[in-house]
């Protein structure tokens, strides 16, 4: 296994330490000052996922630069990605941060995605991720870690940054998995 897949199953592995810290009552006090306080178990929990969001730009960039591409990668690199993010959303919905239909439209599109994905593969395709499609994960990604250092006082207008850049992800969740899908479209007309 290459340098570029063991950053991707390092990311996978890193899911589950993250849900400890954001979801079990683990009470390690708070950190901050001037008005702003974050329970340390969810600052670490933010940390962990800044960390695992990294490996995701190192492993595609690594895997590019040294010419590492492997299908492992092209399918395992998105589905730690999936993975990843789907975690964060759904323990936000769960917590009443976010807007279950917002979470239900992003897992729709995700399964949908991966779906078609197992349909090229099983007539020995593998589809690797789209630009718009990254540009999803990028904005997933850091409506996340706004949302996880949710009392931090950033705004756009008296709107909190995290609901803005919430709103964009779920735009180009939308947009990347309409985009996949006429894209990939004769995968779909080939399996008829």
């Amino acid at each position: 296994m290459n340098i570029a897949n063991k950053l991707t199953v390092s990311r996978m592995i890193m899911i589950p330490v993250f849900l400890v810290f954001l979801l079990a009552p683990i009470n390690l006090g708070t950190a901050g000052s001037g008005g702003f306080t974050l329970p340390l178990s969810q600052m670490f929990a933010g940390f962990l996922f800044i960390i695992a969001s990294v490996t995701d730009w190192l492993d595609g960039r690594i895997a590019r630069k040294r010419h590492l591409i492997t299908n492992f990668g092209k399918f395992s690199d998105p589905l730690a990605d999936k993975l990843l993010v789907m975690s964060a959303f759904v323990s936000f919905a769960g917590m009443g941060r976010i807007a279950s239909w917002m979470v239900i439209i992003i897992l729709a599109r995700e399964f949908a995605v991966t779906g078609l994905r197992l349909v090229a593969a099983g007539e020995g395709d593998v589809i690797a991720a789209g630009q718009l499609g990254k540009w999803k994960t990028f904005f997933q990604m850091l409506a996340i870690i706004s949302f996880l250092f949710n009392n931090i006082p950033f705004g756009l207008n008296g709107f909190p940054l995290n609901q803005v850049l919430l709103w964009i992800a779920v735009i180009l969740t939308i947009l990347s998995g309409a985009d996949y899908f006429y894209k990939n479209r004769e995968v779909l007309l080939r399996s008829k």
